[in-house]
Formats: structure tokens, sequence, C-alpha cells
């Protein structure tokens, strides 16, 4: 049997009960819920979380070869889990996904692995820090100075990750709102990484120095049933501020954003503050993708155009979606990423 169809499988007991994108919409009965005032501890919470039903380990560089040639990477893990209960080797009901990704002006190498928990072949331990599937890995004896690595069939990457700011609590204090309902997830970001390393291309290697964003989040039912998509920017603006924002697309569309100023101070902004608004479409796996959008922040001054390095960079992953590097001008200039799902 394909290994991606053993893996939706196992998903099923989930997606039968789907609803919001990727199931994620679906009531995480007997699954523990983020409360308000819980507060966030470091290391232990770079580690997993069981008794929640939804996770992930997400990060996202721009990158600049030694031509000026722009590239983005990405590398991510999700957990999921088909039971609240605590189980060993195959019984474990955790499911681990990997997504690795190389974006280029004109290329998109994507690649996705799949493990079952409790055997080895996926994971996370919190101190020395060690995300792995298979042999990818995101390890370090601290979370501020790791080693990333990936293959796929025709890309790997090889890069160094050193922190040069503090841990971002996205939200209130890391508890992240994602809808009117109250739907909500723990959130913390780390925006300052440095990264260095190798590209191994088709044409070879390619040596490049840029940013990298990690993202971290838990929960059990972290969207609304009616919402359908996201689309979710993490902007490195050139003089040192970032700032995050989504937009949960349903009934009604949900935002939130966090300014994050050069030194890490954090500003969290609540529904209607951030603005995003489609301003071209293109034709992308059959579908038809935003990749041109006006950004806007009216608090802090930001009104910025954002758009696609590579209007392509379609994630053909068992659930997919689009994921690239995009380029800022307006405003504020700088580069970030873009995240987009739900676009049927």
């Amino acid at each position: 049997m394909n290994v991606r169809v053993f893996f939706l499988l196992l998903w099923l007991p989930i997606a039968a009960q789907a609803q919001g994108f990727a199931g994620l919409g679906a009531t995480g009965d007997g699954f523990a819920v983020p409360e308000r005032g819980v507060p966030l501890t470091f290391p232990a919470d770079h580690g997993p979380h069981p008794d929640y039903r939804i996770e992930w380990w997400y990060l996202t560089a721009t990158l600049t070869g030694p031509d000026g040639t722009p590239y983005g990477l990405q590398w991510t893990l999700f957990r999921s889990a088909l039971a609240p209960e605590a189980g060993a080797g195959w019984d474990a009901p955790q499911l681990w996904m990997g997504h690795a990704a190389v974006t280029t002006p004109d290329r998109h190498f994507v690649t996705e692995r799949l493990a079952r928990g409790g055997v080895g072949q996926a994971g996370v331990t919190a101190s020395p820090f060690v995300a792995w599937i298979d042999d990818w890995q995101m390890a370090g004896d601290t979370f501020d100075e790791m080693r990333l690595t990936a293959t796929g069939p025709d890309f790997a990457y090889d890069m160094a990750l050193l922190a040069n700011g503090p841990l971002v609590l996205q939200g209130d204090a890391g508890y992240s709102v994602k809808s009117a309902a109250g739907q909500a997830s723990y959130y913390y970001s780390q925006p300052f990484f440095d990264i260095s390393g190798t590209l191994v291309l088709p044409e070879g290697e390619v040596p490049v120095t840029g940013q990298a964003w990690l993202d971290r989040e838990w929960s059990s039912q972290p969207l609304a049933s009616d919402q359908t998509g996201w689309d979710w920017f993490s902007l490195v603006f050139d003089d040192g501020a970032r700032l995050m924002g989504f937009a949960l697309r349903g009934d009604d569309t949900f935002t939130a954003a966090t300014w994050i100023a050069p030194d890490g101070q954090a500003t969290a902004y609540p529904d209607g503050a951030f603005q995003a608004e489609p301003l071209s479409q293109s034709t992308v796996a059959g579908r038809q993708i935003p990749t041109r959008w006006q950004v806007r922040l009216p608090d802090k001054g930001i009104d910025v155009t954002v758009e696609a390095l590579n209007e392509a960079a379609w994630m053909d992953v068992s659930v997919p979606y689009w994921e690239g590097p995009v380029m800022v001008s307006g405003s504020h200039s700088g580069r970030g990423y873009l995240e987009m799902t739900g676009y049927e």
C-alpha cells in the first residue's frame, strides 16, 4: 500500500468528522483545551504536548545567494493525535508529518515525510532540543542555536540557525484567539534567527545566508467549524521590525496580528486591526490563488504590497496549500513568507 494512502487511512477517525480546513474545526473531545492565563514555560514548551490534538514546529527562511538571487526555505514537523490516551510502540496514537521545500524565482521543490509515533521514526525532545522525522532534523544543545537538515528527491539543505533576539509570545501571553467564537491555540515564535548554509539544487550547491522565523503552535480545535482556510503573513522589514498577521476565512473573516519591534518587544492586535486584501490572482495547480496583496496595520503606519517571489509555490502534499517567500514594498520594504490554505 502507498505510504500516503496508509497515512490517510490512519487519519480517518479525524477526517470523518472534519470541519473547517483539514478538520481543524472538529471538536477535540477528550483532548486538552488551551486556557487563557496559563504561562508558557521553557524549555519544556519547545517539546511536544500529546494531550492536545494538533501541534507544529514550523520554520520558514528568506535567503540570498552569492550573486544576489533570492531563495526561500521551509521545514515543518506536524504532530496529530488520533486519541487523547497514551500508548506505546505501534499503539501510540501520534501521527507525524514533515514538509520541506525550497523556492527559487522560477522553481519550487517540495517533499513530504509521514511517520507513526512510538516507534522512533519521528518525534521531539525539549532539551537538548531535537525535532526529527527519518533523517530530517532540527536540533541543538539549546533552542537558540541549531542545525537544520532535510533531503528530497531533487534538493537538500544543511543550515545553521542562531537566534539574535528573544522568543515572542503571540496573542495574550501566548494564548492566540482564532475566531469570534473563542477557538484558540497556544502560539509563540522565534522570529530572530540568522540562518546560513548550503542549498543543494539540481545545478549544484548554493551557499546562502538570510533570516528565519520559527512558529510553535498547539491546540485541539484551533478553528471554528465554518473557517475554511487562512492567509498568514510573517514579514521582516529592513528596519528590523517584524509583523505577524493572519486572516481566517469563514462566514466572517477573523484577523489578528503582532507587531514586533527590533528589540523584540511585541504588541498584539485584536480582530479588525490587521487588514489583508488580495490585489491579483494567479492560476496555480488549477486554482485561483491570490499572490499579490495589500497589507495594512494602520496603528503602525504599515501599508505595503506583498508579492510572491514565485507564484507557483504550491505545496503538493497530503493536505495541499500554498507557501512561499514574498517581497515587501510600500511604506516599509523587506521580505517574508506567506501561507495560504483552503483554496479549492
